[in-house]
């Protein structure tokens, strides 16, 4: 696969002499470079003009101080658009992260898809820290130790896991938890991170977090009710104008918080789904994002938002 992926993406030669030269039919060839692809031997990425993305890049960078977006092509396969920007992410740390620098990282399909994309030549000895704790609901994929260890093995570094659970019963019981020594010291390595990988949750009764039963239906529509528009990675419910909401869902969390994200020096928000627009523009005006990396659709949604709205008096 490798030699005929070769043949066909880096020397330009057609299927039809592939198949003539190593003798095998023209069909075989096609299934062998599919199979490439879905192996990821080939990575295929089609990027935007430099005109658009520049625009709409600076555009997102002026209004919410951003020091970069990450913009992908729309796609109407919520599959393929995730994996679209989740590929920009793992180009960006791919080109970014040094030996020696911690990532602090988050949970969900978002940040998960990162480690699917990440094809990089050379290892690189980076720890990957969980920022939040676990979820058996969650399901092994979307848990931030799974996505820890992925990442630590596409890059060739380590991964540290966060033992306690993502969501707890009250708040009492997470300050608890944060007194636990084994806690408090990945915890305390998370905070010391470079960077932060982050998802931003949309509050709809459709959300992971009613899906994972960490709050029931009438509990997402009483918080929407009260201005909760999303959530930073499962924790620091917000509303519109990136101000904590009045919602009893708040401070149940153990991981990393809004005041923890200020000190990395990289928090990068991943958001892909078309329906979180108004929740990333929340996350933006907390001021803590650096880098956000989403789609055309939810870029041009977010400009038109922050238009319709910064003119409204703020809690």
């Amino acid at each position: 696969m490798t030699e005929i992926s070769t043949l066909y993406y880096v020397q330009g030669e057609t299927q039809e002499a592939i198949a003539n030269r190593l003798g095998h039919s023209r069909v075989r060839i096609g299934r062998l470079l599919k199979r490439a692809q879905a192996e990821g031997i080939v990575d295929v990425r089609v990027r935007l003009h430099p005109a658009v993305s520049v625009e709409i890049e600076q555009e997102l960078k002026r209004r919410f101080g951003l020091r970069r977006a990450l913009i992908a092509l729309d796609n109407a396969d919520p599959d393929v658009q995730r994996s679209s920007v989740a590929s920009l992410v793992a180009d960006h740390l791919s080109r970014s992260l040094t030996d020696g620098q911690i990532v602090a990282v988050g949970m969900g399909r978002n940040v998960a898809a990162v480690a699917d994309n990440v094809f990089l030549a050379e290892s690189l000895k980076v720890s990957f820290v969980c920022a939040i704790g676990g979820s058996l609901r969650a399901g092994e994929h979307m848990n931030p130790d799974h996505i820890c260890r992925r990442l630590a093995s596409r890059f060739g570094g380590d991964s540290e896991t966060l033992y306690a659970p993502a969501l707890v019963q009250s708040g009492e019981l997470r300050d608890a938890l944060y007194e636990n020594s084994t806690v408090r010291q990945t915890l305390d390595r998370a905070r010391r991170a470079d960077t932060a990988l982050i998802g931003v949750g949309d509050v709809s009764e459709d959300s992971n977090m009613v899906r994972m039963g960490w709050f029931s239906a009438q509990e997402i529509a009483e918080a929407r009710l009260s201005g909760t528009v999303g959530d930073m990675m499962g924790y620091d419910f917000i509303d519109i104008h990136g101000k904590p909401s009045a919602t009893q869902m708040q401070g149940r969390v153990v991981g990393l918080n809004i005041q923890d994200l200020t000190r990395i020096p990289d928090v990068i928000a991943i958001a892909s789904e078309n329906t979180k627009a108004v929740g990333i523009l929340g996350a933006l005006r907390t001021g803590v994002i650096d880098t956000l990396a989403t789609s055309v659709t939810n870029a041009h949604t977010i400009l038109r938002l922050d238009e319709a709205t910064k003119g409204e008096v703020r809690a």
